[in-house]
């Protein structure tokens, strides 16, 4: 791989607003595939990562979510080195970061795919929503 973690990301992540709950940050956490929920701000800023260890158990469903989380080793800046990126995710066994520019702004999500061999993209994203949608109205799954 070469480039930039820009070059890379997925640029149409989910994401919450500020006033978002546990509950449905919860309920994105259903979908296996997901492993980190962006709450960003009104003007784009990102204010926090949850993944799903940042939730306590006993946290009702009503609780603030935008609390939960942190920034902290969990964000690239969008001109970072994929090939060295890569590298620090492996060591420190992590899938998933946020990609901010300089201002702190979300820009997109960098996805390592579980087999390690390459990043998700727009594109994958995309027909994994249809899939799932297909699934959901009673249509067969595609095979891989």
């Amino acid at each position: 791989m070469s480039g930039t973690v820009g070059a890379w990301m997925v640029t149409i992540p989910k994401t919450f607003p500020p006033s978002s709950t546990v509950g449905e940050v919860r309920s994105l956490f259903a979908d296996d595939h997901v492993h980190m929920a962006l709450v960003v701000g009104a003007h784009g800023e990102l204010l926090t990562t949850i993944e799903r260890a940042d939730i306590p158990t006993e946290a009702p469903d009503a609780t603030p979510a935008a609390h939960l989380g942190r920034l902290e080793g969990r964000t690239a800046l969008e001109c970072w080195s994929i090939n060295q990126t890569t590298g620090w995710l492996n060591h420190q066994g992590r899938r998933r970061l946020a990609v901010v520019d300089a201002g702190g702004h979300l820009l997109g999500l960098l996805c390592l795919k579980r087999s390690g061999t390459g990043y998700c993209s727009d594109a994958g994203v995309l027909a994994r929503q249809q899939e799932l949608g297909e699934q959901r109205a009673g249509g067969s799954p595609r095979c891989a």
